[in-house]
């Protein structure tokens, strides 16, 4: 059996796969089963200040080539994921790494957040700042900016200095950018720790042909499964190359070797998302195990010895 346990700014995970924010986070009981089901870590929903409603259903809708979801970033605020928090369990009692990810339209907001986060504990933090930037005219998320973009991360940096904490910090990055590489060596300037890549891509459109209407509520939403995955593999390699800090690759990981894939494109730890609505949450333990079926015929004893291989 190989080693599939990794570290990630010196958090140990029992194997790279960890549940992305948006999927099954709504309660610590979900979380659990996830982790039962083999995941190595888990993602909260990206977590608001106060309650945030999302968009009216339908909200998703697949095919076996992609996948759109226009939920909308929906959360009950900060108050429910204290309770969520204490229910997962305290560090060192939890079944596995738990990451906050949060979220805010203004970029003060993330300080008040860090600071509210950072009392429960949380293996990692994740910044989301794919999201509406309320301060901007145009309504750009920050993540398509450097300057916005690191500004986010210097305010949460900043906060995380002041209360003298020492949780990683990891920026989530859009893909929606003409160069990724230019957000991400901001964000490491500025004092990210390491990076969650990527979020979905468009919005992208599909039309149901009988009513003539898109299927989706909101009309468009975020586009992710199998068919983002070559766009992952290349932005996360991108990210690796340029700022040589830890991150979590994410986008139309199905299968064992797509982990692996992540992997060797440079990622320490491999988000996993979409997966399930093709595999059900049973498909983390699959993962797994195709990863190490991969690493025995391969010769691979430790993942360690294929992160970033591809230069």
């Amino acid at each position: 059996m190989a080693n599939l346990k990794v570290k990630f700014c010196e958090v140990e995970f029992e194997n790279p796969l960890v549940l992305a924010s948006g999927v099954l986070g709504v309660t610590a009981a979900s979380l659990k089963n996830v982790v039962k089901n083999g995941a190595g870590g888990v993602t909260t929903k990206s977590i608001w200040m106060e309650e945030h409603k999302g968009h009216a259903n339908p909200t998703m809708f697949g095919t076996e080539h992609y996948f759109l979801n226009a939920v909308g970033l929906s959360d009950a605020g900060i108050e429910k994921a204290e309770q969520l928090f204490g229910e997962y369990g305290v560090p060192g009692e939890r079944p596995a790494p738990l990451i906050a990810s949060i979220v805010a339209g203004q970029a003060s907001e993330f300080a008040g957040l860090a600071e509210r986060i950072v009392t429960l504990q949380p293996d990692v933090i994740e910044v989301n700042i794919s999201c509406p930037n309320v301060e901007d005219e145009m309504g750009l998320p920050f993540a398509c900016d450097p300057m916005q973009a690191a500004h986010v991360t210097e305010v949460v940096r900043k906060k995380m200095d002041e209360v003298g904490s020492k949780i990683p910090v990891v920026v989530k990055l859009s893909p929606n950018v003409p160069n990724i590489s230019r957000i991400a060596a901001a964000c490491a300037d500025a004092g990210a720790d390491g990076f969650c890549a990527i979020n979905t891509i468009g919005p992208g459109m599909a039309i149901d042909l009988t009513t003539r209407v898109p299927i989706l509520k909101n009309k468009v939403g975020g586009l992710s499964g199998p068919a983002i995955k070559p766009i992952a593999v290349k932005m996360v390699h991108d990210i690796w190359k340029t700022t040589g800090l830890p991150v979590i690759g994410t986008g139309g990981v199905m299968t064992g070797e797509d982990a692996i894939e992540m992997m060797m494109a440079g990622a320490t730890l491999v988000g996993v998302g979409t997966m399930v609505y093709y595999r059900d949450v049973g498909g983390f333990g699959e993962i797994a195990a195709e990863m190490n079926e991969w690493c025995e015929k391969e010769g691979v004893k430790d993942l360690s010895e294929i992160i970033g291989t591809v230069k």
